[in-house]
């Protein structure tokens, strides 16, 4: 047999294996605000991959989940390619797990965090351990695993980490949530949040209207100037999404924050606008009111490069030629850590992992067949780099 056909049956042999660890990955909560979940869950991918010969440490954050980097030989003098992905998931009230356990119906797996992307860490160690039972040794494999993706690395440097261990990558395949269509990502955008609160004077609206300054009402103006900040020409798409404020119907209200999310292709949009925000921000509509505005996480778009395109092209090929279906290139409006790849110049393909849909709903759904034909897949592609 070729290398590619021991591959493929080490996987085939190995169902049930995949199965368990990713059950066990589901079963384990790690939702992003829960760090002490999350490094539970880190600690154990790191001790797979150390027991499969990884060079693995942890990166430790103090108000984040942990990542972690484990080496396949030797990333710093010889040719490598980045597998990228995380175990945190957006899950993160108590007892989720029980609630909504691993459950498999009519060749669809359902949890918490089955498709985004608990799956995709499975292939990624499976198809390692595939190609490590195939002796192959044409690049070296760096594994990053984060534990604060869904919240946007809002605590942490992660992003700093990712770049610095990416760098010089000849290719980087991040295993996130699949599509059923077999699409895969070249390019994503870009996230940044930030809130906006107003300090209005309360007052008393029967007895003494004119004394009250509402702070609901400055926010309103500034929604309508943030929102009019919208070009889809530039892929760039802004919305006031959460709003809070105000105690009681009687009372002028004083205190009113609204929560803001901004999606934009063009990193060289982000410094301008939150120029413009803060324009807004200073701006006075309702005399006696002030605002403050307050960063809250920033995720830079996964940029398309043609380098990208020719990686691609090389993926497609293989998904081809073994039968697995014809993918196409999209770009998606949701961010992902191939931000961080891209924007150090290696070639990325994302989506990678298992294919499904509805993530981050409790509809979440996993095509069960994709887990191997996914982590096949990523073996093909491998030997054909």
């Amino acid at each position: 047999m070729s290398m590619k056909e021991q591959a493929y049956a080490y996987i085939d042999t190995h169902r049930d294996d995949m199965m368990k660890m990713w059950e066990d990955f589901v079963m384990t909560e790690s939702g992003s605000a829960n760090k002490a979940d999350v490094d539970g869950l880190i600690a154990r991918a790191a001790d797979i991959l150390t027991g499969m010969g990884g060079k693995t440490r942890i990166v430790e954050f103090p108000d984040a989940g942990n990542a972690l980097v484990s080496e396949f030989g030797d990333c710093a003098n010889k040719p490598f390619v980045v597998f990228v992905g995380h175990l945190d998931t957006v899950f993160s009230d108590p007892g989720e797990t029980q609630r909504r356990p691993f459950t498999i119906k009519d060749g669809r797996a359902y949890g918490p965090g089955v498709l985004d992307m608990k799956a995709g860490v499975t292939i990624a160690i499976h198809a390692l351990q595939a190609l490590k039972s195939v002796n192959y040794d044409k690049y070296a494999v760096k594994v990053i695993l984060a534990g604060d993706e869904e919240v946007g690395h809002k605590h942490s440097n992660f992003g700093e980490t990712a770049m610095a261990e990416a760098k010089g990558a000849v290719a980087a395949f991040n295993f996130e949530t699949g599509f059923m269509d077999d699409s895969l990502v070249l390019g994503r955008k870009g996230c940044y949040c930030f809130t906006m609160e107003a300090f209005g004077r309360g007052a008393h609206v029967g007895n003494a209207p004119q004394e009250g300054r509402s702070a609901i009402k400055e926010l309103a103006y500034k929604i309508l100037d943030i929102e009019a900040l919208t070009d889809w020409s530039k892929g760039l798409n802004v919305g006031a999404n959460v709003i809070e404020g105000g105690t009681v119907h009687n009372s002028a209200p004083a205190y009113a924050k609204i929560t803001v999310d901004m999606r934009f292709e063009d990193p060289a949009l982000l410094e301008p606008l939150k120029a413009k925000f803060k324009e807004i921000n200073d701006k006075v509509y309702v005399d006696g009111v002030t605002c403050k505005m307050t960063p809250v996480s920033t995720l830079l778009p996964m940029v398309k490069l043609d380098s990208s395109m020719k990686l691609f092209e090389l993926v497609k090929k293989v998904y081809e030629e073994e039968g697995f279906g014809s993918p196409k290139a999209i770009t998606v409006g949701g961010a992902s850590d191939s931000a961080f790849t891209t924007a150090v110049d290696v070639p990325t393909v994302c989506a990678m992992g298992v294919k499904g849909g509805r993530n981050h709903t409790v509809e979440e759904f996993a095509d069960v067949e994709s887990l191997f034909m996914r982590a096949k897949l990523i073996c093909a592609v491998m030997l054909a780099l």
